[in-house]
């Protein structure tokens, strides 16, 4: 894949606690971070993970989804960060958000970043999640699932060699698909399109997912299409590009009603399928 902007400068980005970090083009820190304790100028290692995980109106379940994510993450000793992408939440997703992060800000210890995008749109907080990670590998993650059995086998799949991108499928043999009829339906079809439109070669594209973050940036930036169609994009152009993926089948159970209704984003969903089709049909 082609690197672009070789020569560019570097973009300071800015985390939940105003501090800004300069990084280049390929997303990685331009220089090592430090901080002061105690006086003494101590190194900041950078985290060797990134979990981005898109939220729309979770005040509900958010403090409690992230407490228990980290505590069940705490076995793995890993150094990782959570960036939560907010996208055009209505509730106090937002403030609570905020609050995680200022709370769970020590760069040492599983540390919480917030963005907000100040418009629902799933496919951009997403993108600019993985575009702000500073990981070497970045998970996709859902945060009504958080589901750390896939990281720790996916982690294990990228650190093999056996693949570049893992996707947790729940379409895949040996899944389990607890939610409801209707919605294993739904994505059923939807995966029944891709493949019908696009050649798609997987079971899912909306599964979690897990990846070498250099090896796909190129890949993320090429992306055209987003909202609820980023993710089939980004899949479907990382298998076209030769990427090396890898389905493992995992448990979805739905933990609380969905925060948009089904039936509301049909609509929505097929347009963006065309404009995916067009995207990669047309533009390539």
């Amino acid at each position: 894949m082609s690197s672009s902007a070789h020569n560019a400068r570097p973009e300071p980005s800015t985390t939940s606690n105003g501090s800004s970090i300069s990084r280049r083009p390929d997303g990685t820190a331009a220089s090592t971070r430090r901080r002061q304790n105690q006086g003494i100028m101590a190194d900041v290692a950078e985290p060797r993970i990134s979990i981005v995980i898109p939220i729309y109106n979770e005040q509900g379940i958010l403090h409690s989804a992230v407490v228990d994510l980290r505590e069940r993450l705490k076995p793995f000793g890993w150094n990782y960060e959570i960036i939560l992408a907010e996208n055009g939440s209505k509730d106090r997703t937002i403030e609570l958000g905020n609050e995680i992060a200022a709370k769970y800000n020590d760069p040492n210890d599983g540390q919480v970043r917030m963005i907000s995008m100040g418009e629902p749109n799933y496919g951009k907080a997403m993108k600019q999640g993985i575009l702000l990670a500073r990981g070497e590998l970045v998970i996709c993650e859902e945060i009504d699932l958080c589901d750390t059995d896939f990281h720790r086998r996916a982690i294990e799949i990228l650190d093999s060699g056996e693949a570049d991108m893992v996707i947790g499928s729940k379409l895949a043999a040996g899944s389990e698909d607890d939610r409801p009829m209707m919605r294993h339906a739904a994505s059923v079809a939807y995966s029944g399109l891709l493949k019908a439109l696009l050649g798609f070669r997987g079971t899912d594209t909306h599964g979690l997912k897990a990846f070498r973050r250099l090896a796909l940036l190129d890949i993320v930036r090429a992306c055209l299409v987003d909202k609820d169609v980023f993710a089939s994009e980004f899949v479907i152009r990382a298998d076209r590009g030769g990427v090396k993926v890898k389905e493992i089948p995992v448990r979805v159970m739905e933990k609380r009603a969905p925060s948009i209704n089904l039936f509301k984003r049909v609509p929505n969903v097929l347009k963006s399928l065309v404009k995916l089709t067009y995207a990669i049909r047309i533009r390539g």
